[in-house]
């Protein structure tokens, strides 16, 4: 999962330390954060896989093999796949942590996985997808993060159909995104694909991607509350 490049100059280089901090100082509204991070072309890739509501089989389908794109890794099929549903409209989740606490996403690219080993290459996509962004609820509390309940979700998007291609798909958010703690939540609603061999439901995913820009290593949050209360670092010498 590896975020893109671009060519436009970063606020942050161009207009040096003091300028740069004196401008996030007097930004009161998260929507000037946004904004801001907009001008800052400086981009990074998820830091790590952290959770799948279930695991088919346990390493070899693990959400870590999202990670990389490729059908293959070390002459291995990569992908990760849920457990089987007789229910097609089950529901299953992917959790990732960001490298930066503070960040920016406009888009999250998903690429289901066609089994081309299975007869007929069947393609295990989910129906649709929606994404969540937040934090955890302490951040003191950073162990056993399997369960969902340690994290709190300060934006939830609409709903995007997902299309039964082996491909990459863009889902565009409506209006760029601050994410304030660095995590993010695929929600996989509904389940497109049933396996003959057993009459289940699976959803398999090759690949995830996200796009945006982060504020950190520059800046960074510390303390996130449930509240939303946070303290926002500024660190002079990363620059």
């Amino acid at each position: 999962m590896s975020f893109g490049a671009e060519t436009h100059a970063d606020f942050v280089l161009l207009l040096g330390n003091d300028v740069s901090l004196n401008i996030l100082m007097r930004l009161n509204d998260p929507v000037d954060v946004v904004c801001a991070g907009a001008v800052s072309h400086l981009w990074r890739q998820f830091g790590s896989a952290v959770s799948a509501s279930s695991t088919d089989h346990y390493p070899e389908e693990s959400i870590v093999n999202t990670l990389t794109p490729g059908n293959r890794y070390q002459n291995m099929p990569s992908y990760w796949s849920s457990i089987g549903h007789s229910d097609s409209n089950a529901m299953e989740t992917l959790i990732y942590k960001l490298k930066a606490d503070l960040c920016v996403i406009t888009e999250i690219n998903i690429q289901p996985f066609e089994v081309y080993f299975h007869l007929g290459k069947p393609i295990y996509s989910a129906k649709s997808v929606r994404f969540r962004l937040g934090h955890l609820k302490s951040s003191r509390d950073k162990s056993d993060l399997q369960h969902g309940d340690k994290f709190l979700w300060t934006y939830t998007s609409e709903e995007f159909p997902m299309r039964q291609e082996n491909r990459l798909q863009q889902f565009k958010l409506p209006e760029p995104v601050l994410c304030i703690g660095g995590y993010l939540l695929i929600e996989l609603l509904g389940i497109a694909q049933i396996c003959d061999s057993d009459n289940l439901f699976y959803i398999c995913i090759r690949h995830v991607k996200v796009r945006g820009r982060p504020l950190s290593p520059t800046f960074g949050v510390q303390n996130v509350e449930p509240s939303g209360d946070f303290v926002l670092e500024y660190r002079r010498e990363v620059l």
